[in-house]
């Protein structure tokens, strides 16, 4: 079964990486890019779920 959640991100640079925070899980991760943090965010939130 495929489910679909829509979850609030937000992204802020911290020196050399963009954090990308999932509001409502309190899930975060980093990238050397905007793309890569949002990625690494997405990896972060299904790993989250599935644990």
């Amino acid at each position: 079964m495929c489910m679909t959640l829509k979850l609030t991100t937000t992204c802020q640079i911290e020196g050399e990486y963009y954090v990308a925070y999932c509001v409502e899980l309190g899930v975060t991760s980093q990238g050397k890019t905007f793309e890569d943090a949002e990625k690494n965010l997405q990896e972060a939130v299904e790993l989250y779920i599935d644990g």
